[in-house]
């Protein structure tokens, strides 16, 4: 991992912190950025959005698909774990939290918020970060492609009706038509974008300069995207956080505990599924990290950029890093629990 990826939490809170001072000493800032909106989606925040996660589907290869019915182990703990335990395990977490343990500290409409921003993430498992962490773990590169690849087909068919599903039990009032448009605008569009450019840059240059050179172009869009991003976000949460700062610690707290229980129930059911430490580790990280870039393209969306939905979103970006470069420490040091093979 480059150094500037590896500390990815500290460029995290020095752009919560430009916000917030931006949002409190230069309100004319996100004032005028907040007229520049269409259907609740904020038009400057949408662009970065693009930036961070058009460059994550240029990497994904959807070819290798062909390859899972030859090892479908790995593939079954990922989906079972990604899809049918971690939304339901995320809503539970965050609703005993937000709703009995911190019931004296966050107002009731404030923690439906709270609880909507991590069902989003809940239902959000990671599709590009997680190849780092396979890297860091020295998991087979091939493998953890055709399980992105698998959860990424997954989410465009069950991220809406989870998330629906889920808020809906919690008393969220969800417009279909604006959940939709979300997944559209911020999976569906850039998938195929990424698809066609994918093909169109290989058919005319070959895959050895798409992958050594094309995609290198884009190393430091995402990043990029995520903190501008953020910048703008704090610059409308800043208000709120000033009145609650007792909060970012709160909602860390069942997203925290999420994260390590969803690897661990992973893993775990891979070391019993007697798969190589290769397959088992990505398989680990996927459902454990979150695709963080949909889940605050959504709550903004859904909820504003100023509501606690899009701000539990955030935090959940700012604690991530430290809690998967954790788990990796982990994994390597656990490598004798599998056969090698």
């Amino acid at each position: 991992m480059k150094s500037f990826e590896k500390y990815l939490t500290l460029w995290v809170l020095l752009c919560i912190i430009a916000g917030i001072a931006i949002g409190k000493f230069l309100p004319i800032i996100p004032e005028t950025l907040s007229k520049f909106e269409y259907a609740n989606v904020s038009i400057p925040v949408a662009l970065l959005i693009w930036f961070m996660i058009y460059p994550m589907m240029l990497k994904v290869d959807f070819q290798s698909i062909k390859t899972v019915g030859k090892r479908p182990k790995g593939i079954i703990i990922t989906s079972v774990t990604n899809w049918l335990i971690k939304p339901f395990t995320m809503f539970g977490l965050a609703w005993l939290f937000f709703f009995v343990i911190f019931k004296t500290l966050i107002p009731t409409d404030l923690a439906k918020e709270y609880l909507a921003g991590a069902v989003l993430l809940g239902a959000a498992p990671c599709t590009a970060m997680v190849f780092v962490w396979s890297y860091l773990t020295k998991g087979d590169a091939a493998y953890t492609l055709v399980q992105v690849a698998v959860n990424d087909l997954i989410i465009l068919i069950a991220f809406a009706p989870i998330v629906a599903f889920l808020l809906g039990v919690s008393g969220v009032q969800i417009p279909w038509d604006t959940l939709l448009l979300s997944v559209v605008m911020f999976v569906v569009i850039p998938l195929f974008s990424a698809i066609f450019t994918r093909i169109l840059i290989i058919k005319k240059r070959g895959i050895h300069y798409f992958n050594d050179v094309f995609v290198k172009k884009f190393n430091y869009f995402t990043i990029g995207g995520l903190l501008f991003t953020l910048v703008i976000l704090f610059s409308f949460q800043g208000e709120l956080i000033l009145q609650n700062p007792l909060h970012i610690f709160l909602i860390a707290i069942p997203l925290s505990i999420q994260t390590f229980l969803i690897f661990f129930i992973a893993y775990f059911w891979a070391k019993v599924a007697k798969l190589p430490h290769n397959i088992a580790a990505p398989a680990g990280m996927i459902g454990a990290s979150n695709f963080f870039e949909l889940s605050v393209a959504v709550a903004i969306s859904l909820f504003g950029l100023q509501s606690g939905a899009a701000l539990a979103t955030v935090v959940g970006v700012l604690v991530e890093v430290p809690l998967m470069l954790t788990l990796v420490k982990i994994a390597n040091k656990t490598t004798a629990w599998f056969p090698i093979k």
